[in-house]
């Protein structure tokens, strides 16, 4: 019998209790799979904030207290996407959904147990990605799942924006896409999208005019009508007909949403790309910044203005393309000093030269945004990191 069949054995006994399971009961379900195995099981799902891993409540068994992402060694594991085994020999093996950190499994393996064994890790891996898919499924059906990832009520904007945000992690063979959107529970009118369809890689990333609400509100509207636009099949030309269109026609007191929309060819690395005036994209190449793509430049969508021809760009491998709003540039210190691009492209060097996966490079650029501005009023912060290489995609995987 070969060392992996208990746990494939469990993975199958966990799909099979999953196709009825609540959402609050998903820990339970995680336990009792493995319960043959011997080993005790306890859920950590990151918190929106991205700073701690917060256990799921389970009947019967204590809550632990949460475990802090940037001092600890569960927070390695989460950072680095790769099994971590602590003194005692507990295991600590990364949660995803497809690419997309979600959290952490805590494994207490039996006495006389191995936890460097390659087949036990290979077993949590399998286990643990199966639960990444059942917390991201199970999270639309109730509110016990997105209630543990918050430290407090989200404001209505801030709620109405993450139900229509992609995954803030997507990855195939060539390419990565990471994402982050800051202040999680006051956030306004950023916003970001990106669809790959065809070896086609579209981008969007929008920051619409003023605060709370009324910006989400018209932020919401722009990435439905870029959407709607594309799923039609329309292009770049098209997706900026349609936001425009659909903007200039619901509000006409001068409302308009900043963006970028951008294409990339994942086969060749040809980008194309429209910039609505919003901050230009930086090009990332063997780790340093070496320009900003300032092409493509147009009037912001929604006041009916034309526009000139997209810019274009080529990708080399490895390269990445850097996309944010002006919340993260513009963002000021208590003596009132901005952050700034140049700021911003050192330390995206350095980070990227750490050999990070790109969803924790953009969460240590955005916690520098924070700790930069500290307690001063602040602007939707958001950045989309895109990778076009088979290696930065292999880094998203635990």
């Amino acid at each position: 019998m070969s060392a992996a069949d208990p746990w494939n054995r469990a993975a199958a006994e966990l799909v099979s209790r999953s196709h009825r399971v609540p959402p609050d009961g998903v820990p339970a379900a995680v336990s009792a799979a493995v319960r043959d195995l011997g080993v005790s099981v306890t859920t950590y799902v990151v918190d929106v904030e991205q700073d701690l891993l917060r256990p799921l409540p389970e009947p019967g068994r204590p809550l632990p207290d949460p475990l802090p992402i940037d001092t600890s060694l569960p927070g390695r594991a989460y950072t680095e996407v790769r099994v971590r085994v602590g003194q005692d020999g507990r295991l600590w093996v990364p949660i995803v959904d497809g690419t997309e950190r979600l959290g952490l499994l805590e494994v207490r393996l039996p006495a006389g147990a191995d936890p460097d064994d390659p087949a036990l890790h290979e077993g949590c891996r399998t286990l643990a990605g199966l639960v990444g898919h059942l917390v991201a499924s199970k999270s639309v059906y109730g509110d016990s799942l997105n209630r543990a990832r918050r430290s407090g009520p989200m404001a209505v904007s801030a709620e109405l924006l993450w139900q229509l945000l992609p995954p803030l992690t997507f990855a195939t063979d060539t390419a990565a896409v990471s994402a982050i959107l800051e202040p999680c529970y006051e956030v306004g009118g950023d916003a970001f999208d990106y669809a790959l369809d065809g070896g086609r890689l579209t981008l969007a990333v929008l920051d619409g005019v003023g605060h709370g609400l009324p910006a989400t509100l018209t932020t919401s509207v722009a990435l439905a009508a870029l959407r709607a636009a594309r799923r039609a099949g329309g292009g770049l030309a098209e997706q900026v007909a349609a936001v425009d269109a659909a903007l200039f026609s619901q509000w006409r007191d001068g409302r308009f949403v900043t963006a970028v929309l951008a294409e990339v060819e994942v086969d060749t690395g040809r980008v194309r790309y429209v910039n609505a005036g919003h901050p230009a994209p930086v090009l990332l190449r063997r780790g340093r910044a070496v320009r900003a793509l300032t092409g493509g430049r147009r009037p912001p969508l929604g006041l009916n203005l034309p526009g000139g021809e997209p810019g274009e760009a080529r990708l080399e491998p490895d390269d990445r393309l850097l996309l944010y709003t002006d919340g993260v540039t513009e963002a000021r210190d208590a003596a009132g000093e901005m952050f700034g691009l140049p700021r911003l492209a050192d330390l995206a060097e350095r980070l990227i030269g750490s050999d990070l996966p790109g969803p924790e490079t953009l969460r240590r650029l955005s916690r520098a945004v924070a700790a930069y501005r500290g307690t001063a009023s602040r602007d939707d912060a958001s950045m989309v990191l895109v990778e076009w290489s088979g290696a930065a995609a292999a880094r998203t995987e635990p």
